[in-house]
């Protein structure tokens, strides 16, 4: 399967990332650093999308409904040289599924995502599962 991505930018504004029909702004200079997101933090949101297209994923090979899942991810941009370490997330799925087993979940996500995957070889990547009764 391959992947694409256009993006654009123009001199001392912003730029801008279009995948299929959809478009995301994203900030280059100082004076977009508050309002719009930077490579780092669209680097974090590609995990989280990873991570919650997997949980839709396995509920249907693990037979298990939910009502919503939600994620936080954090990580530590080292300097020399410039990177992204010791990336943290916390996944929480509601769900009053009895089949919901929430390490198994963690441990297909961490096996099969393809965004994880290409992430834990080259930096330290841990997280937490938590079923949330509703």
């Amino acid at each position: 399967m391959i992947y694409s991505s256009k993006a654009s930018s123009h001199s001392k504004q912003k730029a801008s990332l279009s995948i299929k029909e959809s478009k995301i702004e994203f900030g280059i200079t100082a004076d977009t650093a508050d309002l719009l997101p930077n490579p780092a933090e669209l680097f974090l949101g590609s995990i989280s999308a990873c991570i919650l297209k997997n949980v839709e994923r396995f509920s249907s090979l693990m037979n298990f409904e939910y009502e919503k899942a939600e994620i936080k991810v954090r990580g530590t941009r080292l300097e020399k040289p410039p990177r992204m370490d010791g990336i943290i997330y916390e996944l929480k799925v509601y769900s009053n599924d009895e089949k919901l087993n929430a390490s198994l979940l963690q441990k297909n996500i961490e096996n099969f995502g393809t965004i994880v995957n290409t992430v834990k070889s080259t930096c330290s990547i841990q997280g937490e599962v938590k079923k949330i009764s509703l």
